[in-house]
C-alpha cells in the first residue's frame, strides 16, 4: 500500500482531511508549499512551471464550476501571461506562481460545448468566437480577455485555408442559434459581417494584411511566410565558407551535370544504374519500358548541362515565375498528365505535409520572393530559393528537381560551386526539410547543404569514371536505409 507521500500528486490543493499530515511533510522537508494551500513534492522545477504543467488539474480544485471561454478556449492554454479565463459563479480571481484564472459571470455550459479533462467544459468554438467579438480592454500588464480583430481574422483564415467554406458556413449557422440562446445577436452580427469579409460578400475594413490579401486577388499562406521569414533570419546569422568554382572545363560541367541529374531524380524515386542513366543522357537511349522516367532525367539534364540558362536569375517576381514555369515544363516534358509548365489545380501532399493551396501558391511565392530579394550571399540565396520553392511545392509533380535546380542556379550565376544530394545523404537532406517544415528549425537544413557543397567541391568531375570511383568510395550510392542500419555516412574523399 502506497504511503501518505506516494499517493499525492506532483501538485495539489489541500484539505482539512489532509491538513496536519501535510503540516508534518512540510516540517520535515518532504514538501514544499508555493502557494495558499498549495503544494508540492517537486523540489526540482520551478514553481511556475509546475503549476503551468498542472493549470487545468488545479483548475476543477478551485472552480469546480469552471467553464472554459473567450481567449482560452479558442488558443486552447493559458496566455503569454499565464491568465486562464473561464466562467463560473466564483468572482474573485486567484494567481498562482505562473496562472492567473480569471472568472467572470455568464451562462453555463451549453448543450453544444464540449467535455474537458476533470469534468470541465470548454465552449464550442462557434460558442467561442462569438463571445471573443465582445470587446474586452487589457489591464496594465495583462492580455485583454477577448481576441482582438487582427486575431480572428487570422484564426478564420487559417479555418478558410485549411478546411474551406463549408467548415466556416457551418460555424456561422451554429453560431447564429447560440447568439438566439445566448442574446447575443450584436455579436453574431459582428461576426457573420467578418466572414462575410473574408469571402469578399461584405464591405468592412479588415485589419491584417493576410486577410486582405485573402480578400483580394492573391491570398497567400501566412505560416508559410512565416516559415521564410525564419529561415531568412537565420540564414542572415550564418556566414558562408566561399566554394569557388571558376574556370570549370566543358567536361567538368558536363560529368557533374550528369551525377547532380542522376542523383536528383534518384531522390524522386527515378532510379536506374548508373550506366543505364549514362546511355539515356549521352547516347539517347530511351529504355521502352521506362520511358517517362528516362525522360525524366533527361530533361533535367537538359537544364541543369545548360550553364547559360543556369545563369539566368530572376530580376523581378514575374521573372521568377516564368523560370519557374519553364524549367519545370523542360524537367517534366514528356509527361503531359502532370501539365508541365503550368500551376497545380488540386492539393498535393507528402506524409503528414499539406503543401501551399493552389489557390494560394502566387500570393506565398511573392511573399516569399520579396523576402529572398534581401539576401545578399550565393549559399544564403541557394539553401533559401530551394526551400522556397519545396515548401510551396507549385506544381503537380517535379517540384524537388525543380527546387534544387533553382538552388543550383545561384551558385552557378556567381561560379560557385553547385550542391548534389548523393543516394545515400537522401535521409539527411529530407529530415532536414522536414525539420524546418514542421518545428520552424532551420540549422539542420543549412548544415546539410552546407556539407553537400563541400562535398561536391571535393570531387574530381574531370574524368566520369574517376568521378564515379571517387562517389562510390564516400559511399554515395548506398541505399541510405541499408546505410543508416549499417552506420555508414556520406563522406569526403580521402
Amino acid at each position: 500500500m502506497p504511503t501518505f507521500l506516494e499517493s499525492l500528486p506532483e501538485l495539489f490543493v489541500s484539505n482539512t482531511e489532509i491538513s496536519s499530515q501535510v503540516s508534518q511533510a512540510v516540517s520535515d522537508g518532504k514538501l514544499k508549499k508555493i502557494a495558499s494551500r498549495l503544494y508540492t513534492k517537486n523540489f526540482v522545477d520551478d514553481p511556475e512551471v509546475i503549476v503551468k504543467r498542472n493549470w487545468y488539474h488545479l483548475l476543477k480544485e478551485y472552480y469546480p464550476d469552471a467553464l472554459i471561454a473567450d481567449r482560452t478556449a479558442l488558443e486552447n492554454r493559458p496566455a503569454e501571461d499565464g491568465s486562464v479565463f473561464i466562467i463560473s459563479g466564483k468572482k474573485r480571481n486567484t494567481e498562482l506562481p505562473g496562472i492567473i484564472f480569471n472568472p467572470r459571470n455568464g451562462h453555463g455550459p451549453l448543450e453544444s460545448d464540449l467535455p474537458f479533462i476533470n469534468n470541465l467544459y470548454i465552449t464550442s468554438e462557434p460558442r467561442t468566437l462569438l463571445e471573443n467579438m465582445r470587446p474586452s480592454r487589457a489591464r496594465k500588464g495583462y492580455v485583454s480577455r477577448t481576441l482582438s480583430q487582427e486575431e480572428i481574422e487570422k484564426k478564420l483564415d487559417k479555418h478558410f485555408r485549411l478546411k474551406g467554406d463549408n467548415y466556416v458556413n457551418q460555424i456561422r449557422d451554429k453560431a447564429r442559434d447560440i447568439a438566439k440562446e445566448l442574446d447575443m445577436m450584436d455579436e453574431f452580427i459582428q461576426l457573420d459581417e467578418l466572414i462575410g469579409a473574408l469571402q469578399g460578400t461584405r464591405q468592412i475594413e479588415l485589419k491584417t494584411n493576410v486577410a486582405i490579401a485573402s480578400k483580394g486577388n492573391e491570398p497567400y499562406d501566412p505560416d508559410r511566410s512565416a516559415l521564410f521569414l525564419k529561415l531568412f533570419e537565420d540564414l542572415k546569422k550564418v556566414a558562408p565558407d566561399s566554394r569557388t568554382a571558376p574556370g570549370t572545363s566543358q567536361e567538368e560541367r558536363t560529368n557533374l551535370s550528369f551525377y547532380e541529374a542522376y542523383f536528383s531524380n534518384f531522390i524522386e524515386g527515378t532510379e536506374f544504374e548508373v550506366g543505364e542513366a549514362a546511355d539515356i543522357v549521352f547516347r539517347n537511349a530511351i529504355p521502352s519500358e521506362r520511358s517517362d522516367d528516362a525522360h525524366d532525367v533527361l530533361g533535367t539534364y537538359r537544364i541543369v548541362s545548360n550553364y547559360y540558362e543556369m545563369n539566368q536569375l530572376p530580376a523581378d517576381f514575374d521573372s521568377f515565375i516564368s523560370k519557374l514555369k519553364y524549367r519545370h515544363s523542360e524537367i517534366m516534358a514528356a509527361r503531359k498528365e502532370k501539365n508541365p509548365g503550368q500551376f497545380k489545380t488540386s492539393i498535393n501532399v507528402a506524409g503528414n505535409t499539406q503543401f501551399v493551396l493552389p489557390e494560394l501558391v502566387k500570393g506565398t511565392l511573392r511573399k516569399g520572393f520579396e523576402i529572398y530579394r534581401a539576401l545578399e550571399y550565393s549559399f544564403h540565396k541557394a539553401v533559401y530559393m530551394m526551400f522556397l520553392v519545396s515548401e510551396v511545392h507549385p506544381f503537380v509533380d517535379g517540384n524537388g528537381r525543380l527546387a534544387r535546380i533553382m538552388m543550383n542556379a545561384e551558385l552557378v550565376s556567381v561560379q560557385d560551386q553547385k550542391i548534389i544530394i548523393p543516394i545515400v545523404y537522401r535521409n539527411n537532406y529530407l529530415a532536414a526539410l522536414k525539420s524546418l517544415t514542421n518545428n520552424q528549425n532551420s540549422t539542420p537544413l543549412i548544415r546539410t547543404l552546407d556539407f553537400a557543397q563541400k562535398f561536391t567541391h571535393s570531387i574530381d568531375w574531370s574524368d566520369f569514371d574517376r568521378a564515379r570511383d571517387q562517389l562510390e568510395s564516400c559511399h554515395a550510392f548506398l541505399d541510405p536505409n541499408e546505410a543508416d542500419r549499417e552506420g555508414i555516412r556520406l563522406r569526403l574523399p580521402e
